[in-house]
């Protein structure tokens, strides 16, 4: 019998051509497109890209073997009523990692340096303005991550080995030793971090647990002058609360990547702010994770269709089951 995988949205070529040479596709995009709905009941699996997938997506599909999440966030599918389904869902953690660290530093080089308005001022004729432009280095600041997995801890390696800052960690999960191999100093507590940074970045994922972690206590509470960066997921920040901080302090700047609502509406409050530096959610658009995050979702849904333990990935396998852990907030 051949498999029918529905695939949300396009991928990688090279994962495109590895499931078509092993199953049937069913693509929401191009020539053959078919909507979610009418393709779930007849599938055995569903590589989730930007699509929601939602608890009665999920009861519909009654073939479902296995969800594959095109990266790492798991916010846009419904994985407690796959958990009911016995349905694993399959995440890529290593494929993005370095593509969303990077993305933090490119943030905190453009709010720094001022980037946005450098390059404007030199399209206007404004060369001169620069004098206005007085820049910060990142060598030798202190800099607070918030959630030290796999992302927080790619973060911490390249601030220390790449700009020279200090680096100080929170995360619940880990004990002061877990937080030093992953390469920071134990801060007693968030709001101990907090206050102590030159920059904060935050790397938990969105959960009832942790939405509304960074309120109008918790930023207020930071250093006056500094910066956050925020690249893990919407919500996460309160955007009412940070639009306060950036407006009367202690914030001196932020750099944002996602955001409560996608794209954010046309009268949003950051747009108004010129110490705000914005992308839109593209910390993990690289050619070489977009390949790697299809490639580990393409052979992690072959994977377990084939019969491998989803619980106990094959040798080399770059894909695990998503593990929702504890239901504390850190």
């Amino acid at each position: 019998m051949t498999h029918r995988v529905y695939v949300d949205g396009p991928i990688h070529g090279e994962a495109l051509g590895l499931l078509r040479d092993a199953v049937e596709v069913v693509p929401s995009f191009g020539v053959g497109a078919v909507e979610m709905g009418a393709a779930l009941p007849k599938v055995d699996a569903v590589l989730v890209r930007t699509a929601r997938l939602g608890a009665q997506d999920i009861g519909r599909a009654r073939s479902l073997r296995v969800i594959a999440r095109h990266g790492v966030g798991v916010d846009n599918i419904a994985v407690e009523a796959a958990a009911r389904r016995g349905i694993p869902v399959l995440i890529t953690p290593g494929a993005n990692l370095r593509s969303v660290a990077e993305h933090v530093f490119a943030l905190a080089l453009a709010v720094g340096r001022n980037l946005p308005r450098a390059d404007r001022y030199v399209r206007e004729g404004r060369f001169a303005a620069r004098d206005g432009l007085l820049g910060r280095e990142l060598f030798g600041a202190s800099l607070g991550i918030v959630g030290l997995g796999r992302i927080g801890a790619e973060v911490a390696r390249m601030a220390t080995g790449g700009f020279g800052m200090r680096v100080l960690g929170h995360d619940p999960f880990l004990s002061p030793d877990g937080i030093r191999a992953a390469g920071a100093e134990p801060a007693g507590s968030l709001p101990d971090l907090l206050g102590a940074c030159d920059l904060v970045t935050v790397h938990v994922p969105l959960s009832e647990a942790t939405r509304g972690l960074l309120g109008r206590r918790e930023l207020t509470s930071m250093r006056p002058g500094s910066v956050l960066i925020q690249t893990s997921r919407g919500g996460v920040v309160d955007e009412e609360a940070l639009t306060g901080a950036l407006r009367s302090g202690p914030l001196a700047a932020a750099g944002i990547d996602v955001f409560e609502n996608e794209p954010p509406p046309d009268d949003h409050p950051f747009f108004s702010l010129d110490n705000v530096v914005l992308t839109p959610h593209t910390a993990a658009l690289t050619e070489q994770a977009m390949r790697r995050m299809a490639l580990d979702a393409a052979r992690g849904i072959l994977d377990v269709l084939a019969g491998a333990d989803p619980h106990n990935p094959p040798e080399g396998a770059a894909w695990q089951v998503f593990d929702p852990g504890p239901a504390t907030a850190p």
